[in-house]
């Protein structure tokens, strides 16, 4: 794909999406006019608009207007009537990822794929460079917290994107960076079975450029099997002693960790974090493997990481009040599950209360035991309807069902609930020293923001709820 010209106009469907908002945001920054259209309003949507996007709400072929290219991603219909208007005029329609590629042309491409850890790994990647004065450009899957976006044009030679292995589309990019976090069982909709998972990060390794470096998690065995066939430089990573970059004596005190990093066999340094969990040990290994090879200082990589805050959405803490914490969470495959309730357990709470909403009917259809088997590491299990993210139900597979799976492995609570019904049930289930958790890449973030505003709400003097009651527009029902 050629490079992208300035002051082209860009028409996005779907433009309120994490990744299509990074990619908007971007093409403002270079001085292209944006439009797009998108169902429902929301923070990528205000904020796009903020800086010059003409956004609008719901799709009409004359939203399409007097565009040069029109762009969708895989969660956009393909009936869908934008899409249709820009097929009947013969505007050049686009990929998100194809768009991505295009803008990294030019630039020294470092991208970060895997099942998991992907994000996280991205934007520590993003915070390095940048703390580095290499004035990256960005586009990153999450908003790191303490900032209001996910992309940001720099003047530096790198250009640092998370690219998406769901539907196949991270094979579009040739980067001279490869980091790879892992590879698991993930987005079956799409590949349906282990073969054609396999084959896809076969053919993205191989598409690293021969003078770059695959960057990969030698903890993964499925992962090392495929890089034995890498034709470029390979860099592993991971907790396990094999790996060229570890990590030993690892520490965890709440929300901090630290741990010893070896490169090579040799002492490299003692890293800190403010993020919790093994897993952002190992995410943290990637982005020192990295900042080794673009020959980084290594008290700037530690410096970077030990201020780095993590990502909105990523074990974010919603709310603390009365020694009772809501955190949010987008883990929504058994293994971040795992992962993230791993971290939970290290907060050293009373009780862990896992919230769930699962994501996707294929993904509960071929995951169930799996996910039910994750969610045992809690308490107090609470169980919401699917998300479905555009797929049609599947016969049988259902949030009761889940939660009957979840059952039969833990004698702990477990029950199934409405989305409206579950603010009430946690104020009158928890306690100091509880960790509420919620998980799930849908729409569970808002039922974490209605639970800490009730538990607030509820802790008020009540002439105090009186009064802010009546003040609002729209009161909590608790």
């Amino acid at each position: 794909m050629r490079p992208v010209k300035i002051k082209q106009h860009y028409h996005f469907v779907g433009i309120g999406g994490i990744g299509m908002g990074a990619l908007a945001a971007l093409l403002l920054q270079k001085g292209c006019r944006v439009t797009g259209s998108d169902i429902r309003e929301n923070q990528i949507v205000l904020n796009l608009q903020g800086q010059g996007a003409e956004i609008h709400i719901g799709h009409d072929p004359r939203h399409v207007g007097t565009a040069d290219f029109v762009v969708f991603s895989s969660a956009i219909k393909k009936d869908n009537p934008e899409l249709a208007e820009a097929k009947r005029r013969a505007i050049p329609i686009l990929q998100r990822a194809q768009l991505l590629a295009g803008l990294m042309q030019g630039h020294t491409g470092i991208t970060v794929a895997g099942a998991h850890g992907k994000t996280t790994t991205t934007s520590m990647i993003s915070s390095l460079l940048t703390e580095a004065g290499l004035h990256p450009t960005t586009a990153i899957g999450g908003i790191i917290n303490g900032t209001s976006s996910n992309a940001r044009l720099g003047a530096g030679e790198y250009f640092v994107a998370e690219v998406d292995e769901s539907d196949g589309s991270f094979l579009y990019f040739s980067p001279r960076y490869s980091v790879i976090t892992n590879i698991d069982f993930e987005h079956v909709d799409y590949f349906h079975n282990w073969d054609n998972i396999l084959e896809a990060y076969r053919r993205f390794i191989h598409q690293t450029e021969r003078a770059g470096v695959v960057i990969a998690c030698g903890d993964d065995p499925r992962l090392s099997s495929l890089l034995k066939e890498c034709r470029s430089a390979v860099h592993t990573y991971g907790l396990a002693s094999h790996n060229k970059t570890m990590a030993e004596n690892c520490r965890f005190d709440q929300w901090s960790s630290s741990f010893d990093c070896l490169m090579d066999g040799k002492y490299w340094g003692k890293v800190e974090l403010i993020v919790p969990g093994r897993h952002n040990i190992v995410n943290a290994l990637a982005c020192i493997t990295l900042g080794v090879h673009l020959s980084i200082p290594p008290e700037m990589i530690r410096r970077s990481l030990a201020k780095y805050r993590g990502v909105q959405r990523r074990f974010q803490i919603k709310e603390n009040i009365d020694d009772i914490w809501v955190v949010d969470d987008y883990a929504h495959h058994p293994t971040e599950i795992k992962a993230t309730l791993a971290a939970a357990r290290l907060m050293n709470r009373k009780r862990v209360i896992a919230v769930f909403q699962p994501h996707r009917y294929s993904r509960v259809q071929y995951l169930m035991q799996e996910m039910a088997e994750s969610l045992t590491n809690s308490d107090h299990v609470i169980v919401t309807d699917i998300y479905a993210a555009s797929e049609p139900p599947v016969k049988g597979v259902t949030a009761e069902r889940l939660k009957e799976h979840i059952q039969k492995l833990t004698a702990n609570p477990v029950v199934y609930l409405k989305k409206e019904d579950i603010t009430g049930y946690v104020l009158n289930i928890v306690r100091p020293g509880d960790l509420v958790m919620m998980l799930g890449a849908g729409d569970i973030t808002h039922i974490a923001d209605a639970l800490g505003l009730a538990l607030r709400e509820s802790r008020k003097p009540q002439t105090e709820r009186d009064t802010v009651s009546q003040e609002k527009t729209h009161p909590i029902i608790l």
